[in-house]
């Protein structure tokens, strides 16, 4: 005969129910949070005016996919896209070529020096950029870097090194060394070994943390309000802010909702096709 499950053991199976019930609901509320603003803003991006102003949570009566258009061609939005696109482009590119290629390093090679750099990475997370303002401005001024897409991206690549680094040499230290030790005893030099060895091993540590850098670079607004003024090289952060001011009376929502939603759809898009590889990333990275 089974025997019957003991009190303390009923007692961890009710607490663990209660738990797994109450930990859901809070997920579903977070959900309905996140998720009701979104579902408002694409709708109110294809309402016209009046609509989103007297009906807010009607549906609307048919999609006005000239707003789109509006905001795409007259608000310059086409504009500020590539703008975005090539300054997050290459800055994504530069920050994790040159932060995976430090960490590899810092991950693998034991010299003088070697945890002094790591800290100062790790201390450049903790430093306020609204700080380094003012000097990086005066900086980049007198290297003739202010209102150009290389500079922004140079500044990018600097603002998002840190994180980069310190999340990578986690990441290399938990892969195995038997794999870079059998590279270079076939002949393989260190940069042979690095690219063609370990960089592919590492793929989900840096699409982690690419989506992460790309998420924060997408919606900077701080960094390019104060180095990029030039109305030629704004980026969608930028325009966003502008097509908002620059309404003044006329009060055209759609146009601005439209816009909003444009910003939004690559980093939804990227984080729904990388989510897998974003989730293996970290937990490749936190086990050894």
């Amino acid at each position: 005969m089974s025997k019957a499950p003991a009190p303390a053991e009923k007692a961890k199976s009710s607490e663990g129910k209660v738990l797994n019930v109450f930990s859901h609901g809070v997920l579903v509320i977070w959900a309905i949070l996140v998720v009701l603003p979104l579902l408002w803003a694409i709708m109110a991006s294809f309402k016209t005016d009046d609509s989103i102003l007297s009906t807010p949570w009607a549906l609307p009566d048919k999609l006005h996919f000239e707003n789109w258009s509006r905001a795409w061609g007259q608000a310059h939005m086409s504009d500020y896209f590539l703008n975005t696109i090539l300054v997050v482009g290459g800055s994504l590119i530069g920050t994790l070529l040159l932060g995976s290629m430090a960490a590899y390093v810092l991950a693998r090679f034991d010299f003088p020096g070697n945890r002094f750099i790591y800290y100062m990475f790790i201390g450049g997370m903790s430093f306020p950029i609204i700080l380094a303002l003012v000097p990086l401005f005066f900086v980049m001024n007198n290297m003739g870097l202010l209102n150009t897409r290389h500079g922004l991206i140079m500044v990018y690549i600097a603002y998002s090194l840190p994180f980069t680094v310190f999340f990578l040499t986690s990441f290399f230290r938990s892969l195995p060394s038997s794999v870079a030790e059998a590279a270079m005893l076939d002949g393989a030099s260190h940069t042979r070994t690095f690219f063609q060895v370990m960089l592919p091993m590492a793929k989900p540590g840096l699409i982690s943390v690419g989506i992460f850098n790309f998420l924060g670079q997408w919606n900077q607004y701080l960094l390019p309000t104060v180095l990029n003024t030039d109305p030629k090289y704004r980026v969608l952060s930028q325009g966003l802010v502008e097509l908002a001011n620059g309404q003044g009376y006329k009060g055209d929502w759609s146009g601005l909702f439209a816009g909003l939603v444009m910003a939004m759809l690559p980093v939804l898009a990227a984080y729904i096709i990388f989510q897998r590889q974003v989730v293996a990333g970290l937990t490749a990275g936190a086990v050894k």
